[in-house]
């Protein structure tokens, strides 16, 4: 039970197995010890434990159609379990919408990240609500005995887009109030993330719940486009996979307790950062986007674009440029249509800490 779980721990949760009480824990290669936790949701725990010791949550298919990042944690039990990928720090890997992935789809009623921080209690007759309700618990629970130094809580959230990008990669950041973290933006660096979104506001993905209450470094990453299963050139998410093996074995060129010097990855360089400015709100049906279907993320428009009408209200660019990400007319009304950002690289990289 334990080998086919371990070996295809994806496999083995799209079949629906839950384990007996028996053999819902065990040992590994190198006296990693795991356990099942739940649909989807596996603790792994290295040998030896010092004080300091990172917790790092990997997290994917919080939508249910984003398969190659789930396909790549699969790989990491497996690799974990055979001694062929080493582990320094405490693990938890969390497969989110299990029942949207097995269907091959995003979502069934809602979307999962848009249910955190108990939004979900606001739609309790969602299929999605009680998974968000158990993904904060289990989250909670495991960040719950992590150490408080700083930089031993990870979040890595793993996504891929459903649109193009002017940067293939890219990462967003949950806003808390706090500084960026210098060590974050050096192992998005390392994972060849080209830009970072910078979130001004406190939002209802999963980040944003484990950044406020876990007070983890957190961040979500969108890592290319969806394909269906067994059909990702994995080759194309290399670079997020062994920064985040970096990050789990302890050779991260990310500080915070990691040591430096693994594998040139410090020189790796930093990416661009861009902060939200506003957002593009869809107020009726007869909300209008001006602009293609199918534009690209982070597409700039100069001064005085009129890139939205809804009856009076009319989104018009004020300064000299500004990107659009995300933008979406089929949303419902009320709902966010679109982010826009600017670039705010040089002042960003100075205020790290």
């Amino acid at each position: 039970m334990a080998a086919s779980m371990l070996d295809d721990f994806l496999a083995y949760t799209l079949a629906g197995k839950r384990p007996a009480a028996h053999d819902a824990r065990g040992m590994c290669a190198n006296g990693v010890r795991w356990r099942w936790l739940d649909d989807g949701v596996l603790q792994m725990d290295p040998a030896l434990q010092e004080e300091g010791t990172r917790s790092v949550l990997a997290s994917a298919g919080v939508h249910g159609d984003e398969t190659a990042p789930i396909e790549l944690l699969s790989y990491l039990v497996r690799d974990i379990a055979r001694g062929d990928a080493a582990l320094k720090c405490r693990l938890l890997v969390i497969l989110g919408n299990v029942d949207a992935m097995r269907d091959a789809c995003r979502y069934r009623d809602d979307d999962l990240n848009r249910l955190f921080s108990g939004r979900h209690a606001q739609v309790p007759h969602s299929h999605e609500a009680p998974r968000a309700a158990a993904l904060e618990r289990a989250a909670a629970q495991f960040f719950a005995t992590a150490s408080a130094e700083r930089g031993a809580r990870w979040h890595i959230d793993m996504h891929t887009a459903i649109r193009a990008s002017a940067f293939e990669r890219f990462a967003l950041l949950p806003h808390t109030g706090e500084p960026f973290s210098r060590a974050m933006f050096e192992w998005l660096g390392e994972a060849r993330i080209s830009a970072v979104l910078l979130h001004t506001t406190k939002g209802n993905t999963f980040s944003h719940f484990t950044a406020h209450a876990c007070r983890a470094e957190a961040c979500t990453l969108e890592l290319g486009k969806v394909g269906p299963f067994g059909q990702n050139d994995l080759t194309r998410f290399a670079g997020a996979d062994e920064a985040l093996r970096h990050l789990l074995d302890g050779t991260s060129g990310a500080k915070g307790g990691a040591k430096r010097g693994g594998k040139g990855v410090a020189s790796a360089a930093l990416p661009r950062a861009f902060t939200v400015i506003d957002q593009i709100t869809k107020q009726s049906d007869a909300f209008e986007l001006r602009v293609a279907a199918d534009v690209p993320n982070f597409t700039p428009f100069v001064k005085d674009t009129v890139l939205a009408c809804d009856g009076d209200y009319r989104y018009v660019v004020r300064r000299d440029e500004e990107r659009i990400v995300f933008p979406n007319a089929t949303v419902k009304p009320g709902l966010r249509a679109g982010l826009m950002v600017v670039e705010t690289t040089e002042d960003t990289l100075s205020r790290l800490v």
